[in-house]
């Protein structure tokens, strides 16, 4: 998964949909009617009358920025690292678990890709649940929910079982994943929503760099336990411990509110006040009956009259019904995909679902394999050190080296010979290139927000997308693993950089109404990207040297070129 791919989720940005029409209490008075025309007039006046209803961005805004939003973002720190381990837990155990699991090629490409099976099988469904029941409770439940599978994961004793519990993974983390985002930016005012979206991607890409930290500490040791009849060794142990921040989120976030933006998109102002409440006095250490704003404005509008018959207003149409009428949410959530078949939306959504496939499949396979392919670097320089001259560890090599081990530890494991067993040789030493390409993902997003203001989406799409495709195919003729590393931190730098400007380029090209679901079928179909190109790539390798990496180079080079053509100016920019 790129990086930005585990940390943004379907829902980017908070779409107010339908009009403060009405309010959802009784008039206060004769002079409130009299009135009536500046309550139409700009929202920021209307803490001078606290009578007046307010929209979401005023209460919003008036709530502040305090102890609160701190301690969501300190919350919203072990959820993203929870995000992370979920996908990318498998491509570090592979090297310790080979000999345990019975593991051939194609069986650690599955490892690597299942989890996006369980996350594609999911979409729709989390998608729903979390427009129907909110995000709080996605959340907590969510969380919970892969907590259970992280653990059954750890304590599994074949492929298969692991298998099962990495597909359940991904089908439960969807949800919360794609959640979290939408949470963050709904509990923060407009002027801090940008700097939140900056800081999760710092998150998660601290999280990212955690993960090789924790491997290093925890694989190369030799445990061997035996727990109600079950065999835990190293591997099982560094699986259990990425369960922990999967449980620290669901322990945390049932102290904190419900998103109040949810609750008046629901016709639930008074919950949502309280809220609001909560806030304020948590940001101010004020009481919460000091909040000023006495009530909200309603969301839940009635239908408007049809208008001129076109794409947008029809999809405007769908958002007011799915408001105020939850029991359809999903047979109008169902129908706001039309918009996305037809013109004038149709080749252009089609495009972008082109483009986030290639990037991810690119992305996110070579991202999942670097681990196998580092150990397998670590250990062909230690046991070819006296035979082979410094400089001559080509990866041309390594994979050849990697595909006979694999299969001679294969044979090994399942012959169960004296002779010819089955060894795991992994060192502290087997992480550290991990550990400089993590720190490459982590410079690349805090350098990607002003490469973006300066250059544009267009641009830097074409040409991190082309330098990721170059970087695949110059591995090819790679012969360090100094070498190795440097082009391995270029490509997933230039790769994450890429994938950020892929979505951030779809929000601009599409109407607000159809933002939302374009993200997210995109997101879709990427994550189909990553999971083709985890089970390709272990196949292509035992076909020779240059073909996973001439796939990979394939489809950035592809993406590139469908980037070059994209129809966004590159004076788009992030704000």
């Amino acid at each position: 998964m790129s990086q930005l791919e585990e940390n943004l989720p379907k829902q980017l940005e908070v779409t107010i949909v339908g009009s403060a029409t009405r309010s959802n209490k009784l008039v206060k008075s004769e002079e409130q009617q009299n009135d009536s025309s500046a309550t139409t007039a700009d929202t920021s006046n209307s803490n001078e009358n606290p009578y007046q209803p307010a929209d979401f961005e005023t209460a919003m805004d008036t709530a502040g920025f305090g102890i609160f939003n701190i301690l969501l973002i300190l919350v919203a720190v072990p959820s993203a690292m929870g995000t992370v381990y979920e996908t990318s837990t498998m491509s570090y155990i592979l090297p310790s678990a080979e000999c345990d699991l019975h593991l051939s090629l194609l069986d650690k490409g599955i490892l690597n890709a299942i989890t996006y099976a369980g996350m594609i099988s999911s979409a729709i469904f989390w998608g729903y649940i979390a427009d129907t029941m909110g995000r709080r409770k996605v959340l907590i439940f969510g969380y919970l929910a892969d907590s259970i599978c992280v653990l059954g994961g750890a304590l599994s004793q074949n492929v298969v079982q692991l298998m099962i519990f990495k597909f359940l993974g991904g089908f439960t983390m969807s949800g919360p994943f794609a959640v979290l985002m939408t949470y963050l930016m709904e509990l923060h005012g407009r002027q801090y929503r940008q700097r939140i979206m900056m800081m999760v991607g710092i998150m998660f890409s601290m999280a990212t760099l955690s993960l090789p930290g924790l491997a290093m500490g925890i694989l190369p040791q030799v445990w061997d336990y035996q727990i109600l009849g079950l065999t835990v060794h190293s591997w099982q142990i560094f699986v259990a411990v990425t369960a922990l921040p999967s449980i620290v989120s669901c322990s945390l976030f049932p102290f904190f509110p419900e998103s109040p933006k949810f609750l008046m998109s629901r016709g639930r102002n008074e919950e949502a006040l309280e809220a609001f409440r909560f806030i304020y006095a948590l940001n101010t250490r004020q009481s919460r009956k000091a909040f000023p704003i006495k009530e909200l404005a309603s969301e839940v509008a009635v239908k408007p009259k049809p208008k001129e018959d076109t794409v947008k207003e029809s999809a405007v149409e769908v958002d007011v019904e799915l408001a105020s009428k939850p029991k359809s949410s999903l047979r109008l959530g169902l129908l706001q995909l039309r918009p996305l078949f037809v013109k004038p939306y149709l080749g252009l959504s089609l495009w972008v679902y082109l483009l986030n496939f290639c990037v991810l499949l690119g992305q996110n396979t070579m991202r999942l394999w670097l681990p196998q392919l580092f150990a397998s670097i670590n250990e062909y320089e230690q046991l070819m050190s006296n035979q082979v001259e410094s400089g001559d560890t080509s990866i041309c090599n390594i994979i050849e080296y990697s595909v006979n081990r694999t299969q001679s530890q294969l044979a090994a494991s399942v012959l169960d010979d004296p002779d010819n067993q089955c060894t795991v040789n992994v060192s502290p030493a087997s992480y550290t290139n991990n550990l400089i390409v993590a720190a490459a993902g982590l410079v690349s997003y805090m350098l990607a927000g002003f490469l973006v203001n300066l250059v544009g989406f267009k641009r830097i799409m074409s040409l991190g997308l082309f330098t990721a495709g170059s970087c695949a195919i110059g591995m090819y003729w790679s012969s360090s693993s100094a070498s190795t590393v440097a082009l391995a931190s270029i490509f997933v730098t230039m790769g994450s950089i890429s994938s950020t400007s892929v979505i951030s380029a779809s929000l601009s090209m599409f109407p607000t109404a159809l933002r939302t679901m374009i993200v997210s079928l995109s997101m879709m179909v990427g994550r189909m990207g990553s999971l083709m190109g985890n089970i390709f790539f272990p196949a292509l390798m035992g076909l020779g040297c240059i073909p996973p990496f001439l796939m990979i180079s394939f489809f950035m080079f592809f993406a590139c070129l469908l980037a070059s053509f994209l129809p966004v100016k590159n004076k788009a920019a992030l704000k």
